[in-house]
């Protein structure tokens, strides 16, 4: 359900003005980008490290689960169900502030030297990210009677709400992470988001380490300690990126925590309106892998665990992908920003072959190595095990699929927002996987027999469908009134 987890990013030099402050020289003398080459050559600097993080917070989350395991499946099951939870809450609220990259990549490629532009983004980014998280933390807060009411066991529920109230908290700082990891990402220095996820990776396990099992002098809090320290974990990746901010001569010049409590209604507003539907979108994509892990909890155990084997795999081939999206959002938003047509229409493309290019290289090693991969999760010789075996490598070949559409539909979606197109994307997924997807999956698997493979079929004719209707959006995004009409003259 982290998938989304997901699921916003230029690249432009330094160069110092009057004012001190970090403009994009590289912006003005090559506003379309030169070249096809000089596009890949952005995007993929622009992607690489994103990716990289991406695959990084995945690692807070596994060392969480590894350190929370050793505690017993009681715990085990317990903390896996409280983060199911806050993390289906967790993605909703990164859509919402995802926003900001397009905001801020559509203004520096207007202006290059946008401080005050990016700063106000900034600011209301912040705001944003407290306007979701307060009541969100109130609803998690009393997470024990939403469990009841969808079904938990008392016991179970109980548990997971204790460690729901000491997990919750990083919610606000992994938002701010998020507003200045876009800042950094739009002004082309993602690396130093790299770094700390990195270090928020060592912090996650010294004090899970340490807070779990009553290590180094301090408490054994048990699977509570987990939670707080996932929640330091998201405080680490916030604090970190402030100080890049603050500190580096590069960034610093955009006061970017000068007057933050100062409203700016007109731009917090436009970016509700742009990041409300991104959160919904990825809303429907998040709780249609939820109803499959529920459809398949109907045919048995064996599916379950083979489904859960082929999602983590597709999960993280799915990251590629994601990276990529986020730089295409910001390389999109900065050429509709600069006005420039034939910009737009390389960022765009670029990113979209390099999404698909990647995922089929990742998506050809699943089909050839699919009795390998499941190794990595489970016993393949044990005789214990040869059903969920037998399932989990049927399922991988679906997964392969999974990985081509979902490449799709996630680059699609990444270079429409650099568009401000939201709305209409919305509305598409919407479409695709709770009117097409999901009940094709629920037909085929329980009305005609299928299964699993009728649920797994039903997920990734519902993905190809999104992708595909977005791709035609895109290819129209002229006729649709989504660009400019003419480019913009080329400075220097």
């Amino acid at each position: 359900m982290e998938r989304a987890a997901t699921r916003s990013e230029v690249q432009t030099e330094r160069v110092t003005s009057m004012a001190g402050a970090l403009a994009t020289s590289e912006v003005r003398k090559r506003p379309s980008a030169a070249s096809w080459a000089d596009e890949i050559r952005a995007t993929s600097a622009l992607a690489a490290p994103l990716i990289l993080t991406s695959i990084a917070q995945m690692a807070i989350n596994a060392t969480t689960t590894m350190m929370v395991g050793h505690l017993g499946p009681e715990s085990l099951s317990s903390a896996a169900l409280a983060t199911s939870i806050y993390s289906s809450f967790m993605v909703f609220s990164m859509g919402l502030v995802s926003a900001v990259a397009p905001m801020m990549a559509n203004e520096l490629g207007r202006d290059p030297h946008a401080k005050d532009e990016l700063r106000r983004t900034v600011r209301q980014g912040f705001w944003a990210a407290i306007a979701i998280a307060v009541p969100i933390w109130i609803l998690l807060w009393n997470a024990e009677p939403l469990l009841l009411l969808l079904g938990q066991a008392p016991d179970t529920a109980k548990r997971a709400a204790f460690y729901m109230r000491h997990l919750q908290w990083g919610l606000l700082p992994q938002l701010f992470y998020m507003v200045l990891r876009s800042f950094l990402a739009v002004l082309g220095r993602p690396m130093w988001t790299l770094l700390a996820a990195m270090g928020a990776i060592l912090v996650n396990l010294a004090l899970g380490f340490s807070l779990i099992y009553g290590h180094l002098g301090l408490p054994a809090l048990g699977f509570a300690g987990a939670g707080i320290a996932s929640a330091c974990a998201a405080s680490t990746l916030f604090i970190g990126l402030a100080l890049v901010v603050t500190v580096d001569p590069r960034f610093r010049h955009y006061r970017l925590f000068d007057r933050v409590w100062r409203a700016d209604w007109p731009r917090f507003f436009e970016l509700m309106r742009l990041g409300l539907p991104i959160a919904v979108a990825l809303a429907f994509e998040t709780t249609i892998f939820s109803a499959a892990m529920l459809m398949m909890g109907l045919i048995g155990a064996a599916a379950v665990a083979a489904h859960a084997i082929a999602m983590q795999i597709g999960t993280l081939g799915y990251m590629v992908p994601t990276g990529i999206a986020q730089a295409a959002t910001v390389r999109v938003g900065l050429a509709r920003g600069a006005g420039d047509v034939d910009w737009i229409r390389r960022a765009g493309w670029t990113a979209y072959a390099m999404a698909l290019s990647a995922s089929g290289l990742v998506a050809l090693f699943v089909v050839l190595q699919p009795r390998l991969l499941a190794s990595l999760f489970i016993d393949v010789e044990a005789p214990a095990n040869a059903e969920v075996v037998a399932l989990a490598l049927t399922y991988l070949g679906f997964a392969a699929l999974f990985l081509m559409t979902d490449s799709l539909q996630v680059v699609i979606a990444g270079m429409l927002r650099g568009l401000f197109d939201t709305r209409v994307p919305m509305l598409i997924a919407a479409f695709g996987y709770w009117v097409l997807g999901l009940p094709l999956g629920a037909l085929l698997a329980f009305g005609f027999g299928f299964a699993g493979v009728g649920i797994w079929t039903g997920i990734v004719s519902g993905l190809g469908v999104v992708g595909l209707v977005m791709t035609l959006r895109w290819a129209r995004r002229e006729r649709y009134g989504l660009v400019p009409k003419r480019a913009a003259p080329v400075n220097g």
